[in-house]
C-alpha cells in the first residue's frame, strides 16, 4: 500500500485471488474451492518483490518478508508433493482436504507474474 496505494492492493488481491481459484478449479476437476488464501499468498509475494531495492530500510523489510514468503511457499510445495506420494497435482483441492495448496501456489505465482508484467510497462513521469 505504501508503494501503489489502496487501488494497487485491491487489484493485486483480486487478480491473485481469481488466479488461485481458477487454478484450484482446474486442478480439482469436479470440485471447487473459493477462499482468500490464494489472494493472500499473492499479496505476500508482491510485498516481497516491491520491497526489493538498494534502500537499506527496504532491504531489511525484504529480508524479513522474503524469509516468511519463502517458508510459506516451501511448505505449500512440500504439502502438495507429499499428497498421495506426489502423484496427484490436485491433491490439495481433492480427497477430503479443505486446504487448496494449488490455490496458494497459484496466487503466489500470479503475484510474481503481476509484478514482472507491471515492471515492463513504461513509468508515468512523477508529479510535482
Amino acid at each position: 500500500e505504501e508503494e501503489e496505494g489502496a487501488a494497487g492492493v485491491v487489484t493485486t488481491y483480486l487478480v491473485c485471488g481469481v488466479c488461485g481459484a481458477v487454478a484450484s478449479m482446474l486442478a480439482a476437476g469436479r470440485s471447487f474451492s473459493m477462499g482468500a488464501s490464494g489472494a493472500v499468498f499473492g499479496l505476500f509475494a508482491v510485498s516481497f518483490l516491491v520491497k526489493l531495492s538498494f534502500n537499506p530500510k527496504k532491504l531489511i523489510e525484504s529480508a524479513i518478508v522474503g524469509q516468511f514468503v519463502y517458508e510459506q511457499v516451501r511448505n505449500e510445495i512440500k504439502m502438495q508433493a507429499g499428497r498421495f506420494g506426489g502423484k496427484a497435482v490436485a491433491a490439495g483441492a481433492a480427497g477430503g482436504s479443505q486446504v487448496s495448496h494449488v490455490a496458494h501456489l497459484a496466487g503466489a505465482v500470479a503475484g510474481v507474474l503481476l509484478i514482472l508484467t507491471l515492471s515492463k510497462l513504461p513509468q508515468a513521469p512523477p508529479r510535482k
